[in-house]
């Protein structure tokens, strides 16, 4: 089985999805099982799958790429490689229209004084966010994805912060109490 795909990412993102001495190409290389051609020039990236097949990963590949090319670093990035972790990209002009003072306005916003607002929500919601042009990425699982989606739907449609972080805190107290019962519900044999 054969895969290619190219992917065009921001040119000022090829440099960080290289690495150092090309180091990060390489971690992407060898623990996804596939090639990368890079084009500096254009931006595109060409992601071919080699080797074993039990092992290829190319859409794991396509997902690590594209969340370097949205602004991850690449050890966000490679978090995709862990558990049921995916990427999902929201276009800000959705909320914002074309009006490039309504998209920073929004990016604003989402990133709070200092960065605070996008750190509270990623520790609440244990995904990693970033806002890099007109959009914002999140990685994470699917159940913390949507609650993270919400969140930031809500804050991009003019929602108040504290309201956005309560519901942020109801869903892990949810999720801890289910665990909880969970773990009370088992059989224990001696």
């Amino acid at each position: 089985m054969s895969f290619e795909k190219i992917i065009r990412i921001p040119n000022d993102r090829i440099a960080v999805l290289i690495g150092k001495s090309g180091t990060v190409k390489s971690k992407i290389e060898q623990l996804c099982f596939v090639s990368l051609d890079i084009d500096g020039e254009t931006g595109e990236v060409l992601i071919k799958s080699i080797g074993n097949v039990e092992k290829m990963q190319p859409f794991k590949a396509m997902e690590i790429v594209t969340a370097i090319g949205r602004g991850f670093s690449p050890e966000n990035a490679m978090t995709l490689l862990k558990g049921e972790n995916t990427l999902h990209v929201i276009d800000l002009r959705e909320f914002a229209g074309k009006s490039a003072a309504n998209i920073e306005r929004i990016k604003g916003r989402i990133i709070g004084e200092g960065g605070r607002a996008r750190r509270n929500m990623e520790n609440l919601s244990s995904t990693h966010i970033s806002v890099y042009g007109r959009t914002v990425s999140i990685i994470g699982d699917a159940t913390k994805l949507r609650l993270t989606v919400d969140a930031i739907s809500a804050i991009s449609s003019g929602g108040m912060h504290g309201a956005v972080y309560d519901k942020l805190e109801a869903a892990n107290r949810r999720t801890k109490k289910e665990k909880m019962q969970l773990w009370e519900d088992q059989d224990v044999f001696y």
